[in-house]
């Protein structure tokens, strides 16, 4: 039980994190159906609360939707998609120009690199204690 946790951890370590300011990915034309099929079914059903059920409806009726049908919402997510790669393209040049700026410095933070000294202390004082305990 111990090996997952520390699975888990060193998962989380290598995990970037987020970008706060990183453009949002667009909906799928589905989920675009799905939030005006939300509305409906809730006026229809007020007494359904599961999120499941409304999500198996949304589902079951996207399925039997016409292309002619599903075209409306194909083609917002279509222009909300370009939108989407415009943004991010932008988000990733300021990324760049500010990587640039900053490549005199190393990769790691400056807590990073105070943790690694912070380690190797530790180590050194460890391998002096053993040093004295060889001495009796």
């Amino acid at each position: 039980m111990a090996d997952q946790s520390s699975k888990r951890k060193a998962k989380k370590e290598k995990m970037a994190k987020k970008d706060p300011n990183k453009p949002k990915r667009p909906p799928s034309a589905f989920f675009l159906f799905l939030e005006e099929f939300r509305n409906t079914f809730k006026k229809e059903h007020p007494d359904v609360k599961a999120v499941s059920a409304v999500g198996k409806a949304g589902g079951a009726k996207w399925k039997s939707m016409t292309p002619a049908d599903k075209a409306p919402y194909e083609a917002k997510a279509a222009k909300r998609k370009s939108e989407y790669e415009r943004l991010i393209n932008a988000y990733n040049k300021k990324q760049e120009s500010s990587a640039d700026e900053g490549e005199g410095e190393s990769e790691k933070s400056k807590s990073e690199i105070q943790d690694d000294e912070e380690e190797s202390g530790q180590d050194e004082e460890e391998e002096e204690e053993d040093d004295d305990d060889d001495d009796d």
